[in-house]
């Protein structure tokens, strides 16, 4: 399934003080991101937050992978 993450994250300045958050929701994607690496499944993540779908969660690991391919240039 392909996910690009542009279609489900938001980042407005005046909620959650310009946080990346599910669009929607008041759900920043850092706390998903946190769910997961505790080992919390999709399944699980969903329970806890009914507002989400798992294209949601795809859409929070994209926007992951899309920062850590971001390049600084060393001065």
């Amino acid at each position: 399934m392909l996910i690009h993450w542009r279609d489900h994250i938001v980042t407005t300045p005046d909620t959650l003080k310009g946080k990346p958050r599910i669009k929607g929701t008041r759900i920043p994607v850092s706390l998903i991101l946190g769910y997961l690496a505790a080992g919390n499944s999709y399944d699980e993540i969903i329970q806890e937050f009914p507002d989400l779908t798992k294209e949601h969660i795809y859409a929070c690991l994209d926007y992951a992978r899309d920062l850590s391919e971001f390049e600084t240039i060393a001065s």
